[in-house]
């Protein structure tokens, strides 16, 4: 479910919303309580000032009668008690009740507004003072009046929960058009998903892009890209295997043709022998394109991240081939030599390096002209092993290097070969995440250089 693209954009919607809310929320509240708390202490003001507009004089004696008004202005459905204390500084009580709990700062006459507690009930009240004056007598008589807090607690969620209601259905409202515009925004894509789903595997045209939104378009571009670089693989595997039955279907006719042949001439020792022995050259030629086709597989389905990496010896792998070649070399008349360094360690596949190493030198031992130089030579500095096959044959001309690495291809019709050993180089090359590349000898002009280079440990 989190990987829900519809969750992950309602979530981007709704932790924001939710925020907005917290804040607002927390600010409509606060303006609510500010504003009860105002109305509140103001009724509470009003009606100490009115109770203390009620204290006279009479003989020389401070009184006061409390007015019903004072206390009709409390009148609420909320059942809120009052409660009132009129006292004179010299401790004298004139009404209310004993054991209010007054709160006057001496000699700061400004109404004084605090929480208390009376008869365990929370109150809020406030403290006015009034100067009497009397032949030239001054007296200050504190007239304090407290109520309970249900009326102002309900004011408060009048005030506040229909601020809170509206802004909750805001945000249900907002993921609710989010979820319907999500699921009309996103059908775009998923018709995209159904027309992949719907073709044939082999159908490898691009996907149409004209509808899709901007932001989806790279990514179908991408698709696009993909699937015509999967349309060339596949064009190339088909000719690959278009010409992998000719090369085969050819040596195998021929020993058809041979077979066929000596047991036409049984009777024939000669002839009979001449036959066996084409049939046996035929038979090492297809066995010999079947173990390349094999080693081309292997190389094209190679991976770095999954060859069986290990440090190996690349001087030292070369140095075997060299001997293997030998009698090969000496065969056709070639000097192969050998310039190698004591230790060239990289990372890779024993066994897919050895295959690189043997199809190159091969490569230039069979193009080579009788008594011609073949060298192999392994060099290394701080940061590259180079892998130099280098011989004074024919070489292979500019126009046609870019092609000498397709399978099948044969810059020589002459020379017998499968034309498939630079191919397995290249693909060997490429898993190892090295370069090769093709060149000439500077002296003389002529021949081939073919250079690999590898990462060096």
């Amino acid at each position: 479910m989190t990987n829900s693209l519809r969750v992950r954009l309602l979530w981007w919607l709704l932790v924001p919303l939710a925020i907005y809310v917290f804040v607002t929320g927390k600010a409509a509240y606060d303006n609510a309580r500010h504003t009860a708390d105002l109305v509140q202490e103001n009724i509470l003001l009003a009606s100490a000032r009115m109770i203390a507009g009620e204290v006279e004089w009479s003989d020389g004696r401070l009184l006061v009668d409390v007015p019903p008004a004072a206390l009709e202005v409390f009148a609420s459905p909320y059942g809120d008690q009052v409660f009132y204390n009129v006292s004179v500084d010299d401790g004298r009580l004139l009404a209310g009740v004993p054991d209010f709990p007054t709160r006057q700062t001496p000699g700061h006459d400004a109404p004084n507004y605090y929480d208390a507690d009376l008869h365990g009930n929370a109150i809020r009240a406030v403290g006015f003072v009034r100067q009497m004056y009397d032949n030239g007598a001054i007296r200050r008589v504190l007239v304090s009046v407290g109520k309970t807090q249900a009326s102002r607690d309900a004011m408060l969620r009048e005030i506040w929960r229909p601020q809170l209601v509206r802004m909750i259905e805001m945000v249900l409202l907002a993921v609710a058009l989010a979820c319907i515009g999500l699921t009309f925004e996103l059908r775009p894509l998923l018709k995209v998903k159904e027309e992949v789903m719907d073709r044939d595997p082999m159908q490898l045209e691009p996907l149409r892009v004209e509808r899709l939104h901007t932001e989806l378009r790279p990514i179908v571009e991408a698709i696009n890209q993909c699937i015509a670089r999967l349309g060339l693989q596949v064009a190339a595997q088909r000719r690959f295997i278009a010409d992998a039955a000719h090369q085969l279907r050819t040596p195998l006719t021929l020993l058809e043709t041979q077979l066929q042949f000596a047991r036409q001439h049984r009777d024939m020792e000669p002839t009979l022998s001449e036959a066996l022995a084409a049939m046996q050259r035929s038979n090492r030629s297809m066995v010999g394109l079947t173990n390349k086709l094999l080693l081309l597989a292997q190389a094209e389905a190679a991976d770095y991240t999954q060859l069986a990496k290990q440090k190996v010896d690349l001087a030292a792998i070369a140095q075997d081939v060299i001997e293997d070649l030998a009698m090969f070399a000496q065969k056709r008349d070639i000097d192969l030599g050998a310039e190698l360094v004591e230790s060239a360690t990289i990372i890779g596949h024993e066994g897919l390096l050895s295959a690189l190493v043997h199809n190159i030198t091969e490569n230039a031992i069979r193009y080579t002209q009788p008594g011609g130089h073949v060298t192999v030579a392994v060099t290394r500095d701080a940061q590259r092993v180079t892998l130099t096959v280098t011989d004074d044959g024919p070489g292979i001309p500019a126009e046609a290097r870019s092609r000498v690495f397709e399978p099948f291809y044969r810059a020589s019709a002459d020379t017998e070969g499968t034309g498939l050993g630079l191919a397995i180089a290249k693909e060997i090359v490429h898993a190892h995440r090295g370069e090769i590349a093709l060149g000439t000898r500077e002296q003389p002009a002529r021949g081939l250089v073919v250079a690999v280079g590898f990462a060096a440990l």
